[in-house]
């Protein structure tokens, strides 16, 4: 349902229609989903595709080069994002959309399928790089379409609430590829997991991107769009005029997204090496404290999100970004205590990581014009992630071995919140307020 009481060249989605709420954060989740499903599954399978795909002999060459190739994904997603995000400026984004999650999941669903090295020898990992090299391509016009999507869709004075669902199909697309590996694992010998079962969850993202396919070609594009269509003011270059009019609201964007991508990446993978490798935690103990804080966060993200809605965003982020900084240094001190030490610290971060979470997307979306809004998302939150998220694993790996103090997480993480605390202070609260359209 739609409404036209608002300011003119305005088309919103009514709050009292609660179906197209749910139709739009299911649209909008779902590609989200299946992207950190296949994450999650290579990252987890790493070992095993290490020894499909690359010569025997050399476990540890074979284990840097697939997480090469993991990097390299990282790497091409702000080609992906100057791609897809302007496109869905001027074709919609319900095209990009679907275009995307076509792409992704086709992707991955050949790489189930791929020969490893001993049947086709180097053409296995050629085949790898580049299916890889297409699911980051994609995957960077993935977020910038959805989050455009779920904004322009959402009531507004449901918006906060509306657009952090964006987070939990992450966080749930996470947690299930987690689960089938821990299933896999299980269930399979190593020797048949290395024969066939590694490819399990990949040839799983065939279904999920047709079921995902499908919830997006029955709904229409978003009524901010579709109203620009029809006052003829959809932009010829998005790119040229982002650039032109809209630096600011990049630059803003990209300060808010840096906060939450490095202590995302700290917090959800990092610190699970963190615990085995410094703290001495088992493997078991690790893997579930990052269950634990994800599940935390699949329930806070939302509450995060409707209270920004309630109070405004500013108060919510800033209260966030001045914890994160605050609570950084002393989070690491007390993991250095033990193992409640390290569950106490790690679920503060946790519950600090949640309300960015719930509120960085949709701020970040209400400050950016109709006629350049995915353009402006999808650019400033693959190019922080290409040089903010991929690299936190190594870089922390790097200081702490130079400086020889198990810190320094804490000090970096101060570092993101200061970045995103400088964007979060010159920014305008835009809860309740109509999207901007020019």
């Amino acid at each position: 349902m739609t409404t036209q009481d608002s300011p003119p060249g305005e088309l919103v989605a009514t709050a009292e229609d609660p179906a197209v709420l749910r139709r739009s954060i299911a649209a909008g989740a779902v590609g989200v989903f299946v992207h950190w499903f296949d994450w999650a599954a290579y990252a987890y399978l790493a070992s095993t595709i290490a020894s499909v795909f690359f010569p025997a002999g050399d476990a540890t060459a074979g284990l840097l080069a697939v997480f090469g190739v993991f990097a390299v994904s990282f790497g091409i997603r702000p080609i992906g994002a100057l791609v897809f995000g302007p496109l869905g400026d001027r074709i919609g984004r319900k095209r990009t959309l679907s275009i995307v999650i076509f792409v992704m999941s086709g992707a991955t669903l050949v790489i189930g399928l791929l020969p490893g090295y001993s049947t086709i020898g180097v053409a296995a990992p050629l085949l790898l790089v580049f299916l890889r090299l297409l699911q980051g391509f994609a995957a960077g016009g993935e977020f910038g379409s959805a989050a455009s999507f779920l904004a322009e869709y959402a009531p507004r004075r449901r918006r906060g609430f509306g657009v952090s669902w964006l987070e939990v199909g992450s966080l749930l697309g996470f947690l299930a590829g987690s689960l089938v590996f821990l299933l896999l694992s299980i269930g399979l010998t190593e020797a048949e997991l290395a024969s066939w079962g590694w490819r399990i969850p990949f040839l799983l993202a065939a279904p999920l991107g047709i079921i995902g396919f499908v919830i997006r070609a029955k709904i229409e594009d978003t009524p901010e769009y579709r109203a620009l269509e029809a006052a003829g003011d959809v932009p010829r270059s998005p790119v040229r005029e982002l650039f032109r009019t809209n630096k600011k609201q990049l630059l803003q964007a990209a300060g808010l997204m840096t906060m939450m991508h490095v202590p995302f990446y700290a917090v959800l993978t990092y610190l699970v090496t963190y615990q085995t490798d410094y703290l001495g935690h088992s493997s078991g103990s690790a893997a579930l404290l990052s269950t634990v804080i994800s599940l935390l966060a699949l329930v806070l993200v939302p509450t995060f999100g409707r209270l920004s809605d309630r109070i405004g965003r500013r108060p919510v982020l800033l209260g966030a970004g001045i914890a994160l900084f605050v609570l950084s240094i002393p989070a690491y001190l007390l993991m250095r205590t033990g193992l409640t030490g390290t569950w106490i610290g790690g679920l503060m971060l946790g519950v600090v990581l949640a309300a960015i979470l719930g509120t960085y997307a949709v701020w970040s979306a209400e400050i950016f014009p109709t006629r350049t809004r995915q353009g402006g998302l999808s650019i400033a939150y693959n190019l922080t992630a290409a040089l903010f998220a991929g690299t936190v694993p190594y870089l922390m790996t790097v200081l702490i071995s130079a400086t020889g103090s198990t810190l320094v997480p804490g000090p970096y993480l101060m570092v993101a919140a200061a970045v995103g605390l400088v964007a979060a202070f010159t920014m305008r609260e835009t809860a309740g307020k109509p999207l901007p359209q020019k």
